[in-house]
């Protein structure tokens, strides 16, 4: 018998105009993830002037998105692209190398892959440019 694992959390703090995201999926991620994680971004953005935000993602149980939920992730990323400063994803699989460039075509910040979670910190608490 196989059993599926599925979960997400979801890490947010609000310091000055920056927003700290954290997110860390397990199994593969669902169009209801999404009904979770798009309103939380919005509300900690909320009346900020230019915000920014600095995500760490940590792939490393990830097993992908579900047709819906990778749609849903293309418009989180295009509503929000001015305001992703820096997202680091930590992951242990190929195709995420390939989804974090992927990625940096639709954001106006930096995207990086990572597979050492130190260095993924290191880089995300370098000053923004």
């Amino acid at each position: 018998m196989k059993i599926e694992r599925h979960g997400l959390s979801i890490g947010l703090e609000r310091i000055d105009n920056s927003v700290y995201l954290t997110l860390k999926a397990v199994g593969k991620l669902s169009h209801e993830d999404y009904e979770l994680i798009t309103p939380m971004i919005d509300s900690a953005l909320e009346g900020l002037t230019d915000p920014k935000i600095c995500a760490l993602v940590d792939g490393t149980e990830l097993d992908g998105w579900a047709p819906r939920a990778a749609w849903d992730d293309f418009k989180l990323g295009i509503k929000h692209r001015r305001e992703f400063a820096k997202v680091a994803i930590y992951g242990n699989k190929r195709w995420q190398e390939m989804g974090a460039k992927v990625g940096s075509w639709f954001i106006a910040g930096d995207i990086r892959y990572f597979d050492d979670e130190s260095a993924a910190l290191a880089w995300l608490r370098q000053p923004l440019s």
